[in-house]
């Protein structure tokens, strides 16, 4: 599924951009490969560089590329940070870049207001500004096939048919960067819409090993349910401190 998502985006990609970059086109398709093989990430950003690397290697072998014409790729290093995706997106937009995949929520809302201006899409698959599902408002952002509103509303949809949430109280632990704090305003629209009180638990980068202090917290709290929006180490440290205070299992989403 992932394989046919990608290179449907790059078919649209190549669409939109064809009248930019005719010329080149014709040769190349130049993509700009923004990666976090270092960082606090690494461990989610290797296997996804290497795969990604390795599936537009195989369309460039087998196929000749997309539409002809050879997948040309460039990796920049962002160690999964805002600021050197933001570099890393200015050192290659000159080249012809077809489309940019940040692989980074942060890096996606500071690309945002530069693909209208640049004309170049950002593509961000199931991560990024969830608003910018709005073609009419966001025409150079693609975030299908899904945003974080619409996973968050999924989860609430199993817990509503679950036991319901009016009455309950729903505990919300994230990362607290941009990724994690995207679906705060739709919970913060819905509890009063749907009945339930909203505990959010945040988690800084710093504290992704080290949560005991928030899981404290959710003890105090007693939520009946726990929705985790974690990346990396944090996952796991969140599971093991919700065994700890022996949280049920069947009522952590994460």
């Amino acid at each position: 599924m992932l394989k046919k998502l990608i290179t449907g985006a790059l078919t649209a990609a190549v669409a939109i951009t064809a009248s930019i970059n005719a010329a080149q086109a014709e040769d190349e398709l130049f993509i700009p490969m923004l990666s976090y093989r270092t960082g606090p990430f690494a461990g989610g950003g290797i296997p996804f560089a290497n795969g990604f690397h390795d599936y537009l290697e195989m369309l460039n072998a087998r196929d000749g590329g997309i539409g002809g014409a050879k997948v040309v790729l460039e990796e920049c290093e962002t160690a999964y940070n805002a600021q050197k995706g933001v570099e890393c997106y200015e050192a290659t937009k000159g080249k012809g870049a077809l489309v940019y995949n940040p692989l980074s929520t942060g890096i996606t809302l500071q690309l945002i207001p530069k693909a209208p201006v640049d004309e170049i899409p950002v593509l961000s698959m199931g991560y990024g500004l969830s608003a910018a599902g709005v073609g009419e408002t966001f025409p150079w952002t693609f975030t299908y096939p899904t945003s974080y509103w619409s996973q968050m509303s999924s989860i609430l949809k199993y817990i509503d048919q679950n036991g319901g949430l009016k009455g309950k109280k729903i505990g919300f632990i994230y990362l607290d960067a941009g990724y994690g704090r995207e679906p705060i305003p739709l919970l913060e629209q819905l509890a009063p819409e749907m009945g339930f009180e909203l505990a959010m638990f945040p988690v800084a980068g710093k504290e992704m090993q080290a949560q005991s202090a928030q899981w404290l917290n959710v003890r105090k709290e007693r939520p009946d349910w726990m929705i985790m929006w974690g990346w990396g180490a944090m996952n796991a440290t969140a599971i093991k401190e919700a065994a700890k205070i022996r949280f049920p299992m069947d009522r952590f989403i994460g």
